[in-house]
Parts: C-alpha cells; sequence; structure tokens
C-alpha cells in the first residue's frame, strides 16, 4: 500500500509540474519591454489589442528576427543607434508631447479608443475611430515624430 501511494504522489507531482511548465509558457508578457500606450477611451466596447504581450515560446520564436530586424538600419547606415528598438522610448515621450499637440485641431481624444505599439521605430496604432474622424490626418502627423519610420494603421470605425 505504501509504494502504490509513493507512486501515486510521485505522478501527481509530474502532473503539477508539467501542467505548471505549461501554464508559465502561456504567460504573455512584455518581454521585450516595448512601449505599449492607451492613449483614449472614448468609444466604448472598443476591444483592447494584444499589444507586445508575448508567451515565452512566441518570443523564443521571434528572436532572431528580432535581432536582425533592430540592427538592419544601423548596418544600412539609417539609424544613428545600434538598434533601432532603442528609440522606442524616446518616440515614446516624443509621441505623448505630440498627440496633446494635436488634440486641439483633431479632438482625436473625443472621436477615438486607441493604443500605441512603439517597435522598432515603427507606431502600431490599434483601437477604434468614430466615422467622422480624420484618420489619415492623424496617422500623418503622428508619422511626423521624430525618428518614426511608419506608422501602421490597424484601427476600426465604429459609429
Amino acid at each position: 500500500m505504501t509504494e502504490r501511494l509513493s507512486i501515486t504522489r510521485s505522478t501527481a507531482v509530474i502532473v503539477i509540474a508539467v501542467s505548471f511548465a505549461a501554464h508559465a509558457d502561456d504567460t504573455r508578457e512584455n518581454r521585450g519591454n516595448d512601449p505599449f500606450l492607451h492613449v483614449s477611451s472614448a468609444i466604448a466596447d472598443c476591444p483592447a489589442p494584444r499589444g507586445p504581450f508575448e508567451t515565452a515560446q512566441e518570443w523564443l520564436d521571434e528572436a532572431h528576427y528580432r535581432i536582425e530586424r533592430g540592427n538592419s538600419c544601423w548596418i544600412a547606415g539609417r539609424c544613428r543607434l545600434s538598434n533601432s528598438y532603442e528609440y522606442d522610448k524616446e518616440i515614446a515621450q516624443s509621441v505623448t508631447r505630440r498627440l496633446n499637440s494635436l488634440n486641439a485641431s483633431l479632438q482625436w481624444r473625443e472621436k477615438t479608443s486607441l493604443w500605441l505599439t512603439l517597435q522598432r521605430r515603427f507606431i502600431y496604432l490599434d483601437g477604434c475611430i468614430s466615422r467622422d474622424f480624420d484618420k489619415a490626418r492623424f496617422v500623418s502627423s503622428l508619422g511626423e515624430t521624430a525618428d518614426v519610420e511608419k506608422v501602421i494603421d490597424r484601427t476600426t470605425r465604429r459609429p
């Protein structure tokens, strides 16, 4: 009876360990510390994007490409810093100031629910915008922020 109980406990420990490892792998974290900003919330029920949150496996799968993409602009002579991800924290500060100045002319806070993800000098724009919002002008103005290479618009129109 003691031998059977010992096997059952060992099996339980293994099952718990495997379950814990599987759960830990599914945990989404901002492993690259990429700036992720929730900048407006005027449109109700706009779903939050996933942002830069990844599982451990997704992070490992992307590691080589992230390094390659990060260094390619410096190798090509298009960046003053050795890795394009190093710009993102500065860009986050600049884009926050820019957004404050844009609100007077575009009233973007009153017509949007937006999140910005900054990765390697790109701004990923996610969220919901009202039908009467001048999205083209807003995206263009965001793209004029210092060191921004591209704005990728992934918004959806909501009434």
